[in-house]
C-alpha cells in the first residue's frame, strides 16, 4: 500500500486537493518488454492526481518513487518523426544564438539516448555530457560522437560540480516528484562557477486541464507543470526568468533562466494561483464527456466491423487505452520508432508493428495519439494506398 503524500513537493504547502484518479494503470508506459505476458504482468498503480492549494501545483498523491526505474530499454526517442526534428532543430538554434552557446560545454539532466545532445554540439562545435540511466552511447550518429560523453546515472549532488556553460533538461522534471529539491541542484550546478544559463523543457498541464487531454496522464508523470507553477518553483529556488513560453503547438513550456538576484519580473504567460485552479475546474467539467465519447467512438465502429489501429505507441497510447479500458478493441498499435518495431508496451500486451503494416491490415479507423503529426502521418497513410478515417485525440 503506498503512503498517501501530505506536502506540495514543490512548495511544503499541506493543503493538497485530490480532483482526478485512475486506479490501475501500469507504473511505466515506454519500458520496452520483448513479450505479450511480460507486458500484460507489469506492475501496474494508481493515479490520485491533487492541486496545492498554496502554490496550485500538481502532483500524484499516490506515486511511489521504488517504480522510478529507468534503463535502456526506456524508449522515448522521438528524433524519428520530421515534425519532430524541426521543431528540435529551432530550439537549440534559438539557445545557440541567444547565449552564444559556440566552443562551449554543455551539461544535459536526462539526455535520453542523446539526440538533443549531439544536436547541440553538432550545432555549436560544443561538448556535451549527458546524465540519463537510459542513455545509449553510440545510438545516435553523429559528427559530434567524440565530444560526447554519457554518465549511465540519476542525476545527483554528486554531479552538480561538472563544469558547464549551460545546463538544460528536457522532459525529466515531470518524472521527479520532489521537484523543490531536484530544481535546486539545478540551480546548484548553475552557480559552481560564474553563474550560468539553463533551460528546462517540460509538458504544459495547462493544455491537458483545458482540453481534458486525459491520455497525457500516467503513473511516472508524477508533477505536472503550468506555466504559473513552474515560474513559482524556479523563483523559489533562486532563478531569475529570462523567458517562459508554450512550444510545439502549445504541448512544451519551456523556461529560460539564470541563478538570482530575482528581478521580481511577471512574465506575461504566467496564471496566478486562482487562475491555476479555475483550470482544474475547467478539466473537472469535461473529463466524463471526453472519455465517455471515445469509449462510444471505439465501440460503435467495433460494432460496425471496421479495424481501428494506434499510430503512436508511447506514453498517450498506454494512458489512452489502459484509461478507457479498452485495449482488446485495438486491433493493431504502430509506431515509426524502429526500435519498438516487435516490443511490447507496459500494460498492453500488444504488439508494436512498423506502420508499414498497416497495409496488411487495411484498418478502416486510424487514431492518432498526438494531433501535431497529423499531416505527416497522413501523407504517410496516403502513401500506402490507405484510406481510413483518421481520428485525432
Amino acid at each position: 500500500m503506498t503512503n498517501e503524500l501530505t506536502s506540495c513537493p514543490a512548495c511544503a504547502g499541506t493543503t493538497l486537493t485530490a480532483f482526478y484518479e485512475v486506479a490501475d494503470v501500469p507504473v511505466h508506459s515506454c519500458l520496452m518488454l520483448d513479450n505479450p505476458e511480460e507486458a500484460k504482468a507489469f506492475p501496474r498503480g494508481d493515479v490520485k492526481l491533487a492541486q496545492c492549494e498554496d502554490c496550485g501545483f500538481i502532483t500524484n498523491l499516490l506515486f511511489d518513487p521504488q517504480w522510478s526505474t529507468y534503463a535502456p530499454n526506456y524508449e522515448d526517442q522521438q528524433s524519428f518523426s520530421p515534425t519532430f526534428n524541426g521543431f528540435a532543430g529551432d530550439l537549440a538554434r534559438g539557445l545557440i544564438d541567444r547565449y552564444d552557446i559556440h566552443d562551449k560545454t554543455l551539461v544535459e539532466v536526462g539526455c535520453s539516448k542523446g539526440d538533443f545532445l549531439a544536436l547541440m554540439c553538432e550545432l555549436g562545435n560544443n561538448r556535451g555530457v549527458g546524465i540519463d540511466p537510459s542513455a545509449v552511447a553510440g545510438r545516435v550518429k553523429t559528427t559530434a560522437a567524440d565530444r560526447l560523453r554519457f554518465i549511465n546515472d540519476y542525476y545527483g549532488d554528486e554531479h552538480t560540480d561538472i563544469p558547464a556553460d549551460f545546463i538544460y533538461t528536457r522532459h525529466t522534471l515531470e518524472h521527479v516528484q520532489p521537484v523543490r529539491d531536484f530544481t535546486a541542484l539545478i540551480r546548484k550546478a548553475a552557480t559552481q562557477g560564474s553563474p550560468v544559463p539553463v533551460m528546462i523543457e517540460i509538458p504544459d498541464m495547462m493544455r491537458v486541464l483545458e482540453t481534458a487531454a486525459f491520455e497525457d496522464i500516467y503513473y511516472e508523470h508524477c508533477s505536472y507543470f503550468t506555466p504559473g507553477t513552474l515560474a513559482r518553483l524556479a523563483r523559489k529556488v533562486g532563478f531569475d526568468l529570462l523567458d517562459l513560453r508554450l512550444e510545439y503547438d502549445n504541448q512544451y513550456l519551456v523556461l529560460e533562466a539564470r541563478p538570482g538576484p530575482l528581478s521580481g519580473k511577471t512574465l506575461a504567460i504566467e496564471e496566478d494561483v486562482a487562475a491555476t485552479k479555475a483550470m482544474v475546474q475547467t478539466f473537472l467539467s469535461r473529463i466524463e464527456g471526453k472519455l465517455s465519447g471515445w469509449k462510444t467512438r471505439i465501440k460503435d465502429a467495433r460494432q460496425r466491423g471496421e479495424k481501428i489501429a494506434v499510430w503512436g505507441s508511447g506514453s498517450k497510447c498506454v494512458a489512452f487505452l489502459t484509461t478507457l479500458g479498452m485495449v482488446d478493441q485495438i486491433d493493431m498499435v504502430v509506431d515509426i520508432n524502429p526500435n519498438r518495431h516487435g516490443k511490447y508496451a507496459p500494460g498492453l500486451g500488444v504488439r508494436i508493428h512498423d506502420p508499414n503494416d498497416l497495409k496488411q491490415l487495411q484498418p478502416e479507423q486510424v487514431i492518432i495519439m498526438n494531433d501535431i503529426y497529423e499531416p505527416e502521418i497522413t501523407r504517410d497513410i496516403q502513401a500506402m494506398g490507405l484510406t481510413p478515417e483518421i481520428r485525432t485525440i
